[in-house]
């Protein structure tokens, strides 16, 4: 059986920081020993992500160095192991959890649902829905926010009819704004500070850098909802929501060719690691219905149902392929508001998403409900409910 950890020795030990991950080696579980013998003897375990890791030598120094000055300490022992994959896992996730502890200042409220609309790869229609169902959730009545986090590859200005530079007001960006219907939709995108055909070389910490100071320094006071475009693929941006909004969740966006769905599935494994809630599946294209009312695959199918089935989440809504849609998308005139088997399978979506998967700020909860059926009842009887 291992030794107690020495709590005088442990509290010492969470100053020092793992340089990579920002939170200290007590509450990552890096520390396997912490003991203090009576002849001045410090002996510290600590266990690493790999034997090579390149930080070993800073992360040793700093140990010695937290150590040095504790009263009854007179020589500091260290051993350095591996983690094996369990320990991996589980500090991974207690990296995850501080950082969403830690998440710097916003306006969105943490009561604002933000549901990421991601892909595993280009091309399967992950901005046009994005952009669609923003409307469609805009048209409900709502005023929603929209990020567009694909920097490098940004198109919801254009989907969305939008254009012109973004302002500054009080040291905040202020998002492009137009109505919809009662609602509203406020957006956010690199095309509103780059010319459209202008390309971006940014990757990595970079873009992610930019999609936080969209979400940190934008004026996002007053929303309902947030929708976030995320790049195709296994990018950094994920970690970064599930830092700074830690109530996000994921939409994933699949057509149904088997490898879409592989490469979603790696998108989805990639949000859940980044503690993101996998929300459900939106198969795109899947299917065409001629003027004569025959159906076509014209892409394959099932691959949306096989996505959701792997992941263990639910097909949300399948959209159907729409002849007319890229030429309207190009002029900024979407699918979501015109009656076509497409814009009312995203309509459809929105109506579930306000309901019942992502009710916006101020919707009853079942709490509030079970607790407004009971006073009713009461009341009924002559009696007023407990406060």
């Amino acid at each position: 059986m291992a030794a107690p950890l020495d709590a005088t020795v442990l509290a010492r030990l969470r100053g020092v920081v793992d340089p990579e991950l920002g939170a200290d080696i007590v509450s990552l579980g890096m520390v396997t020993r912490a003991e203090l013998a009576e002849d001045g003897t410090a002996t510290v375990g600590i266990a690493l992500t790999t034997v090579s890791c390149p930080l070993r030598s800073r992360i040793e120094r700093d140990v010695r160095t937290a150590l040095a000055g504790l009263d009854g300490v007179s020589v500091v022992e260290l051993e350095v192991g591996v983690l094996g994959p369990a320990e991996k896992a589980a500090l991974m996730d207690a990296a995850r959890r501080i950082a969403q502890e830690r998440a710097p200042t916003t306006t969105i409220a943490g009561t604002v649902p933000v549901l990421a609309i991601g892909s595993g790869k280009g091309g399967v229609g992950k901005s046009s829905v994005t952009a669609n169902l923003a409307v469609a959730l805009a048209s409900l009545g709502h005023t929603v926010g929209v990020i567009d986090a694909d920097v490098g590859g940004f198109s919801l200005p254009r989907l969305l009819g939008m254009s012109g530079p973004l302002e500054a007001r009080e040291g905040r960006l202020v998002p492009k704004s137009a109505k919809v219907g009662t609602g509203e939709l406020r957006v956010v995108s690199m095309g509103f500070l780059a010319e459209e055909d202008q390309a971006l070389m940014w990757r990595g910490l970079v873009l992610n850098k930019a999609v936080q100071q969209f979400i940190e320094d934008a004026d996002w006071s007053g929303i309902d909802y947030l929708l976030v475009d995320l790049p195709p693929g296994t990018s950094d941006v994920p970690m970064g929501l599930a830092r700074t909004l830690p109530q996000t969740g994921v939409l994933l966006v699949t057509t149904p060719p088997l490898a879409a769905q592989l490469i979603a599935a790696r998108a989805g494994d990639l949000a859940r690691r980044a503690n993101l809630r996998v929300l459900g599946v939106i198969e795109n294209m899947s299917s065409f219905t001629c003027e004569h009312d025959v159906t076509y695959a014209l892409f394959g199918e099932g691959g949306g149902a096989r996505l959701a089935e792997q992941l263990g989440v639910e097909l949300l809504a399948s959209v159907p392929f729409d002849p007319a849609l890229p030429t309207e998308a190009d002029e900024g005139r979407g699918v979501a508001l015109t009656g076509r088997p497409a814009g009312e399978a995203l309509r459809g979506l929105a109506l579930r998403i306000v309901a019942e998967l992502a009710p916006p700020p101020g919707a009853q909860g079942c709490t509030a409900r079970l607790l407004d059926a009971m006073d009713q009842a009461l009341q009924g009887r002559g009696v007023s409910a407990p406060s």
